[in-house]
């Protein structure tokens, strides 16, 4: 079964970071991910730009209204996905709690569904 792993930080957080700490987290889950794929674990991985280059979109009533930004003002915002095949749940659990960028926020790991 796929798993989507959903990879949020407050990007504060990452600015926050020596160019020494980035480069280290940058390896880390580049290491992971290649990992990941030599298990047969990685279906996908993509990181994202910051939330400030983000456009979201509204559609109500048929008319079409984009806003600059995120949606939602959350403390974390979205940072990458990682798409995983896992036999289960708890591997998919066991799989995401090693990914680097877990320690600046959090992940959260979804079912993709069959349809």
């Amino acid at each position: 079964m796929r798993y989507l792993c959903q990879l949020y930080v407050e990007e504060k957080r990452m600015a926050a970071l020596s160019k020494i700490e980035l480069d280290a987290l940058l390896r880390a889950s580049a290491e992971y991910n290649h990992l990941l794929q030599r298990s047969g674990y990685l279906a996908l991985a993509l990181a994202l730009e910051p939330v400030r280059t983000a456009t979201t979109i509204r559609v109500q009533s048929g008319r079409t209204r984009a806003m600059d930004g995120p949606f939602a003002e959350t403390r974390e915002q979205l940072a990458g996905i990682i798409l995983i095949d896992a036999t289960d749940l708890d591997a998919a659990l066991r799989v995401a709690a090693k990914i680097p960028m877990a320690e600046l926020g959090s992940i959260e790991i979804r079912p993709v569904s069959r349809s």
